[in-house]
């Protein structure tokens, strides 16, 4: 292996290794925020079962309820074999189809 060859080989490893650790830390950031909309949607669910949460606060707490439901229906699909294939395959299906499969953080289009 030639020189130039090694170094080559080297970068395409450093590069490799920074887009995954920039890819972790997309998904840490996601995760984090899931958790505080998570928190906000249970007590915004507590308020209202003491009958002070406004409408807006119910869509808001009902949108994030639906976002953990998408969140613990693609972690289904963890469990099957071939995870690595059949997650991206049934997003992008379901992206062909007009349905967002996955919570509203993991959106990057999102707002």
């Amino acid at each position: 292996m030639t020189n130039q060859a090694k170094v080559h080989t080297k970068y395409q490893k450093f590069k490799a290794s920074f887009d995954f650790k920039q890819k972790m830390l997309t998904f840490k950031e996601a995760l984090a925020q899931e958790k505080e909309e998570t928190i906000e949607m249970l007590a915004i669910y507590r308020k209202f079962t003491m009958k002070k949460a406004s409408k807006t606060e119910m869509k808001m707490a009902n949108s994030q309820f639906f976002d953990l439901l998408k969140g613990t229906g693609l972690g289904m699909f963890a469990l099957l074999p071939f995870a690595p294939i059949t997650i991206p395959v049934i997003l992008k299906l379901g992206k062909m189809v007009g349905v967002e499969l996955l919570p509203s953080s993991f959106n990057k289009t999102k707002e």
